[in-house]
């Protein structure tokens, strides 16, 4: 839906179905804390369906994550809540929003921004260059893996069009995942807070952002051209296989290992190495690396990996 004096913006939420959650939070009284036995099932369960190891320390942030399910769910402990998930055939319906409430989505727009500066001066001329090796007559594929709200295969695809515009030969198409529903809701919609574009050049943002003519309305999105060049999925890393629509030539996996432990960390990736074209390009968050992991590929710049052929 369009909203009154905005261009390509979704129409603001009703505030009233808040008013109504809250009064509903008020009516069930918080839940004890989580005993240390019931947490450990929780890790279990969260190291087992998602690859993520939460520690102790985290104990306090899981509790109050999943109250809020609590509360909606009208139930009044974590006790309940695991039976509901687990032992329940309800729980089906609620395992997605399970994983959302715990998965923790952060990114910006030109987040580790020599990262896009790498991959217009050199990915994409390599890619091009190699000609028939990256498999070009497919067009560059590309995959922003954990794409959480969208800031990052939005911003690959602002750096993807300025290179591609100018070789009207060539096509490209960026594959956006994440396990998180909410998140990939918001990356499809586009729209997003003015201030969140602070990191966009200017030129990019006077090409690539519509701004609202309502000028109470503080909201850009991204322009339709941008949108269709990509493809959202939900793909959870634990998956034996992530069969992809097609072969990939750089992979963006920023910020997700951190949450692995090593020998996940070895499995996802070598499970990303599968679905990466020979000569292809991996790039992994600042605090990220595969030493140790016996992947497939080669450091050509920090945290920058390049496919052996």
């Amino acid at each position: 839906m369009i909203g009154t004096g905005v261009i390509g913006l979704p129409a603001s939420s009703n505030p009233s179905p808040a008013l109504s959650q809250k009064s509903e939070y008020a009516a069930v009284s918080a839940p004890e804390a989580m005993n240390d036995r019931l947490f450990a099932r929780f890790q279990a369960v969260i190291m087992d369906k998602l690859g993520i190891k939460i520690t102790s320390a985290k104990k306090t942030m899981l509790q109050s994550r999943l109250s809020k399910r609590l509360r909606l769910r009208g139930l009044k402990s974590y006790e309940e809540y695991f039976d509901l998930l687990f032992k329940s055939p309800a729980g089906r319906d609620e395992i997605q929003a399970f994983i959302d409430v715990i998965t923790t989505n952060k990114t910006d727009f030109f987040r580790e921004p020599h990262h896009f500066d790498y991959l217009a001066r050199n990915a994409f001329p390599q890619i091009v260059g190699g000609g028939r090796s990256l498999d070009l007559h497919r067009g560059i594929n590309l995959w922003s893996a954990g794409c959480s709200s969208g800031e990052e295969p939005y911003t690959i695809a602002m750096v993807a069009n300025e290179f591609f515009r100018l070789r009207q030969n060539l096509r490209y198409t960026i594959y956006a995942s994440d396990i998180c529903s909410t998140v990939l809701r918001k990356a499809r919609t586009a729209v997003y807070p003015h201030h969140t574009a602070a990191p966009i050049p200017v030129d990019l943002k006077k090409k690539y952002l519509l701004r609202s003519k309502d000028r109470n309305n503080d909201q850009v999105r991204i322009i339709p051209e941008l949108r269709a060049k990509i493809r959202f999925l939900q793909l959870n890393f634990m998956d034996d296989e992530y069969r992809l629509p097609t072969k990939v030539q750089v992979i963006f996996c920023r910020n997700v290992m951190i949450y692995f432990d090593q020998e996940t960390q070895k499995k996802v990736l070598a499970r990303m190495c599968r679905e990466l074209l020979p000569g292809g390009y991996l790039f992994v968050g600042h605090s990220e690396t595969l030493t140790g992991l016996g992947l497939p590929l080669v450091s050509v710049g920090p945290t920058i990996y390049r496919k052996i052929t």
